[in-house]
Protein backbone atom coordinates (compact mmCIF):
# COMPACT_ATOMS: atom_id res chain seq x y z
CA UNK A 1 0.00 0.00 0.00
CA UNK A 2 1.33 3.41 -0.86
CA UNK A 3 2.47 5.38 2.18
CA UNK A 4 0.96 8.81 2.72
CA UNK A 5 3.06 11.56 4.22
CA UNK A 6 1.37 13.39 7.07
CA UNK A 7 1.93 17.14 6.90
CA UNK A 8 1.75 19.25 10.03
CA UNK A 9 1.15 22.92 9.14
CA UNK A 10 0.88 24.96 12.30
CA UNK A 11 2.05 28.29 13.61
CA UNK A 12 5.73 28.75 14.37
CA UNK A 13 6.66 27.47 17.80
CA UNK A 14 9.90 27.60 19.74
CA UNK A 15 11.16 24.07 20.20
CA UNK A 16 13.96 23.35 22.66
CA UNK A 17 17.18 21.85 21.35
CA UNK A 18 17.17 18.14 22.16
CA UNK A 19 20.75 17.02 22.03
CA UNK A 20 21.27 13.60 23.53
CA UNK A 21 17.66 13.20 24.61
CA UNK A 22 15.49 10.11 24.31
CA UNK A 23 13.57 9.63 21.09
CA UNK A 24 10.26 10.22 22.91
CA UNK A 25 11.33 13.81 23.66
CA UNK A 26 11.86 14.72 20.02
CA UNK A 27 9.13 16.47 18.04
CA UNK A 28 8.59 16.83 14.31
CA UNK A 29 9.14 20.21 12.69
CA UNK A 30 6.12 22.53 12.58
CA UNK A 31 5.86 21.95 8.82
CA UNK A 32 6.70 18.34 7.97
CA UNK A 33 6.39 15.13 9.96
CA UNK A 34 8.28 11.86 9.58
CA UNK A 35 7.49 8.88 7.39
CA UNK A 36 5.44 6.04 8.90
CA UNK A 37 7.66 3.44 10.66
CA UNK A 38 10.41 6.03 11.23
CA UNK A 39 11.58 7.60 14.50
CA UNK A 40 13.42 10.87 15.06
CA UNK A 41 17.02 10.00 15.88
CA UNK A 42 18.31 13.54 16.40
CA UNK A 43 16.89 17.05 16.39
CA UNK A 44 18.31 20.56 16.19
CA UNK A 45 16.43 23.86 16.47
CA UNK A 46 18.03 27.30 16.25
CA UNK A 47 16.43 30.73 16.45
CA UNK A 48 18.88 32.04 13.85
CA UNK A 49 21.34 30.10 11.71
CA UNK A 50 22.43 29.71 8.09
CA UNK A 51 22.31 26.77 5.68
CA UNK A 52 23.29 26.27 2.05
CA UNK A 53 20.52 25.02 -0.22
CA UNK A 54 20.78 24.10 -3.91
CA UNK A 55 18.36 26.34 -5.80
CA UNK A 56 18.59 24.29 -8.98
CA UNK A 57 21.52 26.31 -10.34
CA UNK A 58 23.91 26.98 -7.47
CA UNK A 59 24.29 26.84 -3.70
CA UNK A 60 22.44 29.61 -1.89
CA UNK A 61 22.97 30.53 1.76
CA UNK A 62 19.65 31.10 3.54
CA UNK A 63 19.58 32.63 7.02
CA UNK A 64 16.76 32.41 9.53
CA UNK A 65 15.05 30.08 11.98
CA UNK A 66 16.29 26.53 11.45
CA UNK A 67 14.87 23.07 12.13
CA UNK A 68 16.84 19.89 11.40
CA UNK A 69 15.69 16.30 11.95
CA UNK A 70 17.29 12.92 11.37
CA UNK A 71 14.90 9.99 10.89
CA UNK A 72 15.74 6.29 11.17
CA UNK A 73 13.74 3.10 10.79
CA UNK A 74 11.96 1.76 13.87
CA UNK A 75 13.08 -1.65 15.12
CA UNK A 76 9.94 -3.34 13.78
CA UNK A 77 9.32 -0.89 10.96
CA UNK A 78 9.05 -1.51 7.23
CA UNK A 79 11.77 0.31 5.34
CA UNK A 80 10.85 2.74 2.56
CA UNK A 81 13.06 3.18 -0.49
CA UNK A 82 14.99 6.39 -1.01
CA UNK A 83 12.84 7.22 -4.01
CA UNK A 84 9.66 6.66 -2.00
CA UNK A 85 10.85 8.96 0.79
CA UNK A 86 11.98 11.76 -1.52
CA UNK A 87 8.86 11.52 -3.68
CA UNK A 88 6.59 11.75 -0.59
CA UNK A 89 8.29 14.92 0.60
CA UNK A 90 8.36 16.38 -2.89
CA UNK A 91 4.58 15.98 -3.04
CA UNK A 92 4.27 17.44 0.46
CA UNK A 93 6.18 20.58 -0.57
CA UNK A 94 3.91 20.97 -3.60
CA UNK A 95 0.84 20.51 -1.41
CA UNK A 96 2.06 23.40 0.74
CA UNK A 97 2.04 25.56 -2.40
CA UNK A 98 5.78 25.28 -2.84
CA UNK A 99 8.09 24.94 -5.83
CA UNK A 100 10.57 22.11 -6.33
CA UNK A 101 14.00 23.58 -7.08
CA UNK A 102 15.87 20.32 -7.58
CA UNK A 103 15.06 16.64 -7.10
CA UNK A 104 17.18 13.62 -7.94
CA UNK A 105 20.18 11.47 -7.18
CA UNK A 106 23.62 12.53 -6.00
CA UNK A 107 24.90 12.73 -9.59
CA UNK A 108 22.15 15.17 -10.54
CA UNK A 109 22.77 17.41 -7.53
CA UNK A 110 26.53 17.51 -8.01
CA UNK A 111 26.19 18.35 -11.70
CA UNK A 112 23.71 21.17 -11.14
CA UNK A 113 25.21 22.74 -8.02
CA UNK A 114 28.89 22.12 -8.81
CA UNK A 115 29.39 20.91 -5.26
CA UNK A 116 29.81 17.52 -3.61
CA UNK A 117 26.38 16.21 -2.65
CA UNK A 118 25.81 14.89 0.87
CA UNK A 119 22.94 12.57 0.04
CA UNK A 120 22.23 9.67 -2.32
CA UNK A 121 18.89 11.28 -3.14
CA UNK A 122 17.49 14.66 -2.22
CA UNK A 123 14.80 17.19 -2.93
CA UNK A 124 14.96 20.93 -2.30
CA UNK A 125 11.93 23.20 -2.43
CA UNK A 126 10.83 26.71 -1.55
CA UNK A 127 7.46 27.78 -0.17
CA UNK A 128 6.33 31.41 -0.15
CA UNK A 129 3.22 31.78 1.92
CA UNK A 130 1.74 34.46 4.15
CA UNK A 131 4.70 36.77 3.63
CA UNK A 132 7.22 34.15 4.77
CA UNK A 133 9.82 32.29 2.72
CA UNK A 134 10.45 28.69 3.68
CA UNK A 135 13.32 26.59 2.30
CA UNK A 136 13.17 22.80 2.64
CA UNK A 137 15.78 20.12 1.95
CA UNK A 138 15.18 16.39 2.40
CA UNK A 139 18.16 14.08 1.90
CA UNK A 140 18.36 10.28 2.00
CA UNK A 141 21.46 8.27 2.93
CA UNK A 142 21.51 4.91 1.14
CA UNK A 143 24.12 3.22 3.33
CA UNK A 144 21.99 3.19 6.49
CA UNK A 145 18.54 4.17 5.27
CA UNK A 146 18.29 7.32 7.37
CA UNK A 147 17.18 10.67 6.03
CA UNK A 148 17.37 14.31 7.10
CA UNK A 149 14.89 17.17 6.90
CA UNK A 150 16.37 20.68 7.03
CA UNK A 151 14.02 23.67 7.05
CA UNK A 152 14.91 27.35 7.26
CA UNK A 153 12.33 30.08 7.58
CA UNK A 154 14.16 33.02 6.06
CA UNK A 155 14.60 35.88 8.51
CA UNK A 156 16.88 38.80 9.16
CA UNK A 157 19.17 38.64 12.16
CA UNK A 158 17.58 40.73 14.89
CA UNK A 159 19.81 43.71 15.58
CA UNK A 160 19.32 44.69 19.21
CA UNK A 161 22.22 47.11 19.54
CA UNK A 162 21.36 50.77 20.19
CA UNK A 163 23.43 53.94 20.02
CA UNK A 164 24.08 53.78 23.77
CA UNK A 165 25.03 50.09 23.59
CA UNK A 166 27.44 50.86 20.73
CA UNK A 167 29.06 53.63 22.78
CA UNK A 168 29.49 51.32 25.76
CA UNK A 169 31.15 48.68 23.57
CA UNK A 170 33.42 51.23 21.90
CA UNK A 171 34.52 52.65 25.26
CA UNK A 172 35.05 49.24 26.84
CA UNK A 173 36.33 47.16 23.94
CA UNK A 174 37.27 49.69 21.29
CA UNK A 175 35.02 48.11 18.65
CA UNK A 176 31.53 46.75 18.03
CA UNK A 177 30.33 44.24 15.41
CA UNK A 178 27.15 45.00 13.48
CA UNK A 179 25.20 42.79 11.08
CA UNK A 180 24.17 45.09 8.26
CA UNK A 181 22.36 43.37 5.41
CA UNK A 182 23.56 43.90 1.84
CA UNK A 183 22.40 42.54 -1.49
CA UNK A 184 24.12 39.21 -2.12
CA UNK A 185 27.64 39.73 -3.45
CA UNK A 186 27.11 43.51 -3.59
CA UNK A 187 27.58 46.60 -1.44
CA UNK A 188 24.01 47.86 -1.66
CA UNK A 189 22.60 48.25 1.86
CA UNK A 190 19.15 46.71 2.16
CA UNK A 191 16.27 48.92 3.41
CA UNK A 192 15.75 46.74 6.48
CA UNK A 193 19.18 47.80 7.76
CA UNK A 194 18.29 51.50 7.79
CA UNK A 195 17.46 51.39 11.55
CA UNK A 196 21.04 50.26 12.25
CA UNK A 197 22.42 53.12 10.15
CA UNK A 198 20.13 55.50 12.04
CA UNK A 199 21.55 54.29 15.37
CA UNK A 200 25.11 54.91 14.14
CA UNK A 201 24.11 58.42 13.07
CA UNK A 202 22.56 59.01 16.49
CA UNK A 203 25.75 57.76 18.15
CA UNK A 204 27.97 60.11 16.13
CA UNK A 205 25.72 63.15 16.55
CA UNK A 206 25.55 62.64 20.31
CA UNK A 207 29.33 62.30 20.50
CA UNK A 208 30.80 64.96 18.19
CA UNK A 209 34.42 64.16 19.11
CA UNK A 210 34.05 60.47 18.23
CA UNK A 211 35.87 59.24 15.14
CA UNK A 212 35.35 55.79 13.68
CA UNK A 213 36.97 53.35 11.33
CA UNK A 214 34.24 51.41 9.50
CA UNK A 215 35.66 47.97 8.73
CA UNK A 216 34.11 45.34 6.47
CA UNK A 217 34.56 41.57 6.91
CA UNK A 218 33.41 38.55 4.91
CA UNK A 219 33.32 34.78 5.29
CA UNK A 220 35.65 32.58 3.23
CA UNK A 221 33.18 31.76 0.45
CA UNK A 222 34.69 33.00 -2.81
CA UNK A 223 38.24 34.05 -3.56
CA UNK A 224 40.32 36.10 -1.08
CA UNK A 225 40.72 38.84 -3.69
CA UNK A 226 36.99 39.19 -4.38
CA UNK A 227 36.21 39.10 -0.65
CA UNK A 228 38.75 41.83 0.00
CA UNK A 229 37.17 44.03 -2.66
CA UNK A 230 33.64 43.31 -1.42
CA UNK A 231 34.53 44.12 2.19
CA UNK A 232 36.06 47.46 1.15
CA UNK A 233 33.03 48.35 -0.96
CA UNK A 234 30.64 47.54 1.88
CA UNK A 235 32.63 49.61 4.38
CA UNK A 236 32.56 52.54 1.95
CA UNK A 237 28.82 52.06 1.47
CA UNK A 238 28.25 52.41 5.21
CA UNK A 239 30.43 55.52 5.33
CA UNK A 240 28.47 56.94 2.39
CA UNK A 241 25.16 56.25 4.16
CA UNK A 242 26.41 58.08 7.26
CA UNK A 243 27.76 61.13 5.42
CA UNK A 244 24.48 61.33 3.49
CA UNK A 245 22.79 61.93 6.85
CA UNK A 246 25.07 64.80 7.85
CA UNK A 247 28.06 63.10 9.46
CA UNK A 248 31.33 64.78 8.49
CA UNK A 249 33.46 62.56 6.26
CA UNK A 250 36.69 63.44 8.12
CA UNK A 251 35.33 61.62 11.18
CA UNK A 252 35.13 58.36 9.26
CA UNK A 253 37.38 56.01 7.35
CA UNK A 254 36.55 52.82 5.45
CA UNK A 255 38.67 49.66 5.60
CA UNK A 256 38.14 46.19 4.18
CA UNK A 257 39.68 43.08 5.73
CA UNK A 258 38.02 40.50 3.48
CA UNK A 259 38.13 37.03 5.03
CA UNK A 260 41.35 37.60 6.99
CA UNK A 261 39.86 38.28 10.44
CA UNK A 262 37.16 35.72 11.21
CA UNK A 263 35.55 35.69 14.65
CA UNK A 264 33.94 32.26 14.20
CA UNK A 265 34.52 28.95 12.42
CA UNK A 266 34.15 29.31 8.65
CA UNK A 267 33.55 25.56 8.41
CA UNK A 268 30.02 25.98 9.79
CA UNK A 269 27.03 27.93 8.46
CA UNK A 270 26.60 29.66 11.81
CA UNK A 271 30.24 30.69 11.84
CA UNK A 272 30.15 32.11 8.33
CA UNK A 273 27.04 34.16 9.22
CA UNK A 274 28.89 35.70 12.17
CA UNK A 275 31.94 36.48 10.05
CA UNK A 276 29.89 38.50 7.54
CA UNK A 277 29.89 41.72 9.53
CA UNK A 278 30.77 45.41 9.68
CA UNK A 279 32.75 46.59 12.69
CA UNK A 280 32.96 50.11 14.07
CA UNK A 281 36.41 50.71 15.55
CA UNK A 282 37.10 53.69 17.78
CA UNK A 283 40.00 55.85 16.63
Amino acid sequence: MKRILMICIVGLISLPATTGAQETEFKDTPYLSGMPDYDIWSAEDKEFDAYQFCDGKKLVTVEGKLWKREYGLKNDGKEASGLQIIRNYSNAIKNMGGTILIEGTKDVTEKVCASEAKYARQVTGKVIKGGSELWVEVGYYDYNGTYFITIVEKQLMKQDVTASAMLDALNQQGHVALYINFDTGKSTIKPESEPIIAQIVELLKANPDLKLSVEGHTDNVGSPKSNQTLSEQRAKAVVGALTAQGIAGERLSAVGHGQDKPIADNNTEDGRAKNRRVELVKK
